[in-house]
């Protein structure tokens, strides 16, 4: 089994073409086949070799190695459209021998003009074949007389078309609503339907799984696959991914780049297994999957790829969920390894205006600070705002708040945090065993206990009325208190400094 993936580097990776990746990828591996990378950039306007670069990158990042590619090679190679034009011309001229294909010299606004013609008429826009009928001597004597032409594909007009899908059956198209398409443009580049016959078949790719978009251009192809005297692969058409509308998924619904989605702080795991279940299912048939599947959804790539079949994938356009995606994510998150993603966090500090450069030091404090931001964050760029009380701490903005302000003027907070200020003062930094022996003495002094204890005690410490637990915050506060500066993390104020300072703070008000 031999596959391909052949983006267009033209823009960003969407996700609906990540997800044909995907699928591709999944076939491949689930079956010891090869998974191809092609880049399609015959379109030298359009096509950049960023644009490349960042299509390898997301690929690369959501784990979907390539076997045969660009920067790989491989034995069918090259890989890159732009590298292969001499074998197209090669394979126009063999048809133009064979009377396969002929020039065409219709203007582009001629062509308009027989489209809406048809239209309006209610004809299927197909073209003409005005230049059909030219003898080879006329075509020539207008190529000498300094007209460039197109080379268009003489479609024969004695039979149907069936395409054996994989995914959708068998979809018959009438050859009367087909027309000659064009192989080779005027300037000399080649059609899309030209190139990807000649390389799918020199790259002896036996499945072509792509999106329904392309259906309508398998009939072409299977006729040039014939002409040309190959064998046409096996084909199978992807339902596009909608959005929560049910429209094709565009900007308009908010991210759809894998780029944004790694920007906002996805896990590469959770949006590949999120993509995994658009459109197919891991287990049963692909039509409707109840609530109580969640869990069976949540699958590791390897036990992805050896549940993949295109037998289970579906025929209705799946919706692309940013909710789900959160939820998968957010399983993840609290899977993973808490020094991966403290070194994943990094950037979403510094882009929330934390500037750090840890070193390990730095990164481990971070791990083990980690527990109490990924147990109830969707994602990366959500776990600063978590983590808040670690590195920023100032008692009188914390009584300036209203609520912080009126909890703190009664007497039996007062009393709670004078007591821990004075227990903290003679401990040593502290840990969770440690925390729980200040907060029993601080019990034993004040008479206080459970919210009316702990509540005084997680607004002197960390500033705020609600937050991560704090037998995880208080050991993470004062680990980080006694960090040398070269560990790379802003100061952490540590909890004894914090309650004397937020007893300083409270006198006005006693």
């Amino acid at each position: 089994m031999r596959v391909r993936f052949a983006p267009s580097p033209t823009g960003h990776l969407h996700v609906g073409n990540a997800r044909t990746a995907l699928f591709n990828w999944l076939l491949a591996r689930g079956n010891g086949g090869t998974f191809i990378l092609r880049i399609e950039d015959s379109d030298a306007d359009r096509s950049t070799r960023d644009s490349e670069a960042a299509i390898l990158r997301d690929l690369r990042w959501l784990g979907l190695e390539w076997d045969e590619g660009p920067d790989v090679g491989g034995s069918c190679g090259p890989y890159r459209q732009s590298e292969r034009l001499h074998l197209y011309e090669s394979y126009a001229k063999e048809l133009m021998a064979a009377d396969r294909a002929y020039y065409c010299f219709c203007s582009t606004a001629q062509l308009e003009t027989e489209r809406q013609t048809a239209v309006a008429e209610g004809r299927p826009a197909v073209y003409a074949g005005t230049c059909r009928r030219l003898s080879k001597e006329q075509a020539q004597a207008r190529i000498a007389g300094g007209e460039r032409p197109a080379i268009r594909f003489r479609v024969p007009d004695d039979r149907d078309v069936v395409v054996q899908d994989v995914v959708r059956g068998d979809v018959r198209f009438q050859i009367d609503v087909i027309g000659d398409p064009i192989i080779v443009r005027a300037g000399g580049t080649p059609a899309y339907n030209f190139a990807v016959v000649i390389d799918d078949a020199l790259m002896e790719v036996t499945h072509v799984v792509r999106g329904e978009d392309h259906i309508s251009n398998t009939p072409r192809q299977i006729l040039l696959y014939e002409a040309l005297g190959f064998t046409p692969p096996i084909f199978a058409h992807l339902a596009l991914v909608m959005g929560s509308d049910h429209s094709p998924l565009s900007k308009r619904h908010g991210a759809t780049s894998i780029a944004e989605f790694r920007a906002k702080g996805y896990l590469p795991e959770a949006l590949v297994n999120y993509l995994a279940l658009i459109g197919w299912s891991p287990r049963g048939s692909a039509a409707g999957r109840s609530s109580g599947d969640d869990a069976a959804e949540l699958l590791p790539v390897d036990e992805l790829a050896r549940r993949f079949s295109l037998e289970r994938v579906g025929l209705s356009a799946g919706v692309f969920d940013e909710e789900k995606l959160a939820w998968v994510n957010r399983h993840y998150l609290k899977m993973a390894d808490p020094l991966r993603i403290a070194e994943l966090s990094v950037a979403h500090f510094k882009k929330a205006g934390v500037e750090m450069k840890p070193d390990r030091r730095g990164l481990e404090l971070l791990a083990s600070a980690m527990p109490m931001a990924t147990a109830s964050v969707d994602r990366l760029d959500q776990i600063p705002a978590r983590l808040t009380s670690l590195f920023q701490y100032d008692a009188e903005k914390a009584l300036a708040d209203s609520h912080v302000r009126d909890e703190m003027s009664a007497e039996g907070p007062q009393r709670v945090v004078r007591a821990l200020a004075d227990a903290l003062a003679r401990a040593p930094r502290l840990d969770r065993e440690r925390f729980r022996g200040v907060a029993n003495d601080v019990k034993a002094h004040t008479g206080q206990k459970g919210k009316q204890l702990f509540h005084p005690i997680r607004i002197a410490l960390t500033g705020l009325i609600e937050g991560p637990e704090l037998d995880l915050v208080v050991p993470a506060i004062d680990r980080g208190a006694d960090l040398p500066r070269e560990a790379g993390l802003p100061p952490i104020v540590g909890c004894r400094e914090r309650a004397a300072a937020f007893v300083a703070a409270l006198k006005p008000l006693c």
